[in-house]
């Protein structure tokens, strides 16, 4: 990943700021926009990397993703779309996965990681205060 663009698209405490640290770690050029960013279709569009956490529905169109690159979606909302409630991400799916390389869906991406994930920092926290090990993920 050295040397690509990331946008992370979301500034929480949860996915947006530990996401660009993971991101640089990579060596990475990284870019942080939120829902006040200037211009943010072509931000969005300059990046190789797009994560989406900014909880709100559809807001990143597919036409701002540039053509072959990873889409990773975090955020979700429920719209009502034809009289039925729906679950979207922060990206505009169909048309993003006509430019996109690769993209997590919504539902079905990664939105059980980003529960787990704190829930094993718990139990890994509360087992090193008794002087124990683990547990370890696979």
């Amino acid at each position: 990943m050295a040397g690509l663009d990331a946008i992370g698209v979301g500034r929480s405490i949860l996915v947006g700021k530990p996401m660009a640290q993971l991101l640089l770690a990579e060596n990475c050029t990284v870019t942080v926009a939120h829902s006040r960013t200037r211009d943010p279709a072509s931000t969005v569009g300059a990046a190789d990397i797009v994560v989406a956490a900014v909880g709100q529905a559809e807001m990143i169109k597919g036409d701002w993703i540039k053509p072959g690159a990873t889409v990773i979606e975090v955020g979700t909302s429920r719209i009502v779309r034809d009289g039925k409630t729906a679950l979207v991400g922060d990206v505009e799916f169909a048309a993003a996965s006509c430019h996109a390389g690769a993209k997590t869906p919504v539902p079905g991406g990664v939105g059980p990681m980003t529960i787990m994930s704190p829930v094993h920092n718990t139990l890994v926290a509360a087992r090193r205060r008794r002087g124990l090990r683990g547990p370890q993920l696979c």
